[in-house]
């Protein structure tokens, strides 16, 4: 495949009108066109690398927690088909046992191969505060638990990218110690106070699930995880940009205080995305949907209904930078769970995940 006359997102935020030679669905170096070829023609279109979506539970009708790989599947063919190429399946805190059958089935989804790309499990409890819990359900939060999450690594395949852990609970810190080299962890659910969250990051938890939802907000005096993520400098952070979960001006605020490389957008969606208003399910709690947005019965916000590249784009009309949008969505969470040298950015050699959009970013295909 060849495509020609497109603009092409570049390493360092530019973009530049050039020609890319596609071999077995990875960037090569130049070749001759034969009349078998494909050519794409990409005049007036951007070209950005596929994007990589982190922290997502469902789609189109299905959730990763039904434990069905025939729903995830479906979910893997919706999220390219809406511009995600790399995806991480999120699951909810659960019954250890049910857990382990949901871990389990995700190598017969993999098998698909007209869907995104499995990137890893993004692990979002069961080691939570229950004081911040958010949409999980309380009676299956248990104090985190190495051992187990071996376990569970061990039946996925070693698929777990990502472990949502709340630093205040008890056990918190050695869990910390024992799992960093093995997981990406990720403080989230959480009252932790500034020195709580501190003491996690400095014993090697460098990530943050969806900031400023389900913790303690940033106070002048009591600047709580947020301040402390903001402090350390190998700390990115999840951000939710659907336009009900943060307000545009503390999206615009995000990117200024931690800078382009350390925000990663997150859609964060439950199985309503994709769908019709209505009455959904979510970690075994009722999900009422409407102009997606997604709540509990007390009002709770519950996940989103929008997909990665929505959420891409309502970075935009919210005022972030376009090359910095585009990072947030492709280089940054590549580099989070340790796929940056496949995939996250239009380079020779990498795999040929690649979106052809308007200028309006209107998505025309996804390759």
């Amino acid at each position: 495949m060849i495509i020609k006359n497109g603009n092409v997102f570049q390493e360092d935020g530019s973009f530049c009108r050039e020609t890319l030679y596609i071999r077995n669905h990875r960037l090569t170096e130049a070749f001759e066109e034969t009349s078998e070829e494909e050519v794409i023609d990409a005049e007036g279109l951007i070209v950005i690398p596929g994007l990589v979506d982190i922290h997502s539970h469902g789609a189109y009708g299905e959730d990763f927690s039904d434990g069905d790989p025939e729903g995830l599947k479906k979910i893997l063919r919706y999220e390219r088909q809406s511009g995600i190429t790399s995806y991480c399946p999120t699951s909810m805190t659960l019954p250890k046992e049910q857990l382990k059958k949901i871990f389990k089935g995700i190598r017969e989804a993999e098998k698909s191969g007209d869907g995104a790309t499995v990137a890893g499990i993004n692990m979002e409890g069961p080691f939570l505060d229950p004081v911040k819990k958010g949409a999980h359900v309380e009676e299956w939060i248990t104090e985190p638990d190495a051992d187990f999450v071996r376990e569970l690594n061990e039946v996925s395949g070693g698929r777990i990218k990502l472990v949502t852990l709340a630093p205040n609970v008890s056990g918190a810190m050695e869990f910390i110690r024992k799992m960093q080299s093995e997981v990406q962890i990720s403080l989230g659910h959480t009252a932790a106070d500034y020195e709580c969250a501190s003491e996690a990051m400095a014993l090697g938890a460098h990530h943050v699930t969806h900031l400023y939802n389900a913790m303690q907000p940033l106070a002048h005096r009591e600047p709580g995880l947020i301040g402390a993520a903001a402090d350390d400098p190998e700390c990115m952070v999840e951000l939710i940009c659907d336009g009900y979960h943060i307000h545009p001006s503390v999206i615009r605020t995000t990117f200024k205080m931690f800078g382009p490389e350390r925000v990663i957008l997150i859609s964060d969606s439950m199985r309503a995305t994709g769908m019709k208003n209505g009455t959904y399910e979510l970690g075994g709690q009722e999900v009422t949907v409407k102009d997606r947005k997604a709540v509990l019965k007390d009002g709770t916000l519950a996940g989103s209904a929008t997909n990665l590249f929505g959420c891409m784009c309502k970075a935009i009309e919210f005022g972030v930078p376009v090359d910095q949008a585009i990072f947030a969505a492709t280089r940054n969470p590549a580099r989070s769970i340790g796929i940056y040298d496949r995939t996250g950015s239009v380079h020779t050699g990498k795999e040929a995940d690649l979106l052809l959009v308007t200028e309006n970013f209107e998505l025309k295909r996804v390759i």
